[in-house]
């Protein structure tokens, strides 16, 4: 018999879940003028501000656990974003990152897994972070892009469906997706969001510019050729 994904059946797991919530939800209230400030002036696709603000990273981002190099390792432009699976916002940007990465091989994507919309993103997350530390950079980036190819919600039974597809064993993803590893490994990733100021998502981190929400196919497209081409977000 299939243990179930035990996220939804024990108080402790709930809780852990309930407090990783609970500090972005804090931290979002604190920096919610963060979305207001622009270092830059950068535009979305509709040419409305987009907000941004410099960061200083307390090293590596991509030396994280359960951070996933999943596109151009060798590339030598950093895109990193923190995104949850279920940002509609995420999804568009999610298809539309594909393609830059597909034609642009100096576009070095780094996924970091930032679930916090609700429980059945944390739940969801135990999944994805299951499948990052059992599978391959590739395995993970497929698994994030059939998660966006879905409607609705994506909770835990979901994300383990979607795994499953990909040849991965419930049995093996629950019992890691429910350990105390993975249980802190989401919690210092909202709280590095949480430091960085990224109060909304997705939000992308790249040359010491953290940019709140998704500026559109354009929009990001002229940050990654100036970035490429000056070492900064505006040549």
């Amino acid at each position: 018999m299939k243990r179930p994904f035990s996220l939804f059946r024990s108080a402790i797991i709930a809780a852990a879940a309930l407090f990783v919530w609970g500090e972005h939800a804090g931290a979002q209230s604190r920096d919610r003028s963060m979305q207001l400030v622009s270092e830059f002036p950068l535009v979305n696709d509709d040419g409305q501000p987009l907000p941004n603000h410099n960061v200083t990273l307390p090293g590596p981002i991509d030396k994280l656990p359960g951070v996933v190099v999943a596109a151009n390792p060798d590339g030598t432009t950093t895109l990193v974003e923190f995104y949850d699976l279920n940002c509609p916002y995420c999804r568009i940007a999610s298809a539309d990152i594909a393609d830059m990465v597909a034609v642009d091989p100096e576009l070095r994507l780094v996924l970091v897994p930032y679930p916090v919309l609700g429980i059945a993103s944390i739940a969801a997350s135990r999944v994805e972070l299951a499948v990052a530390k059992l599978g391959t950079r590739q395995q993970f980036y497929d698994f994030h892009h059939r998660v966006y190819s879905q409607r609705g919600v994506t909770d835990g039974p979901r994300a383990l469906e979607v795994a499953r597809g990909l040849g991965f064993h419930q049995r093996a993803l629950t019992r890691l997706g429910d350990g105390e590893e993975i249980t802190k490994t989401i919690k210092a990733h909202v709280a590095l969001g949480n430091s960085l100021g990224l109060a909304a998502t997705p939000a992308f981190v790249i040359d010491g510019v953290a940019i709140l929400g998704y500026p559109g196919r354009d929009g990001l497209q002229k940050i990654v050729d100036a970035a490429g081409a000056c070492g900064k977000v505006m040549c």
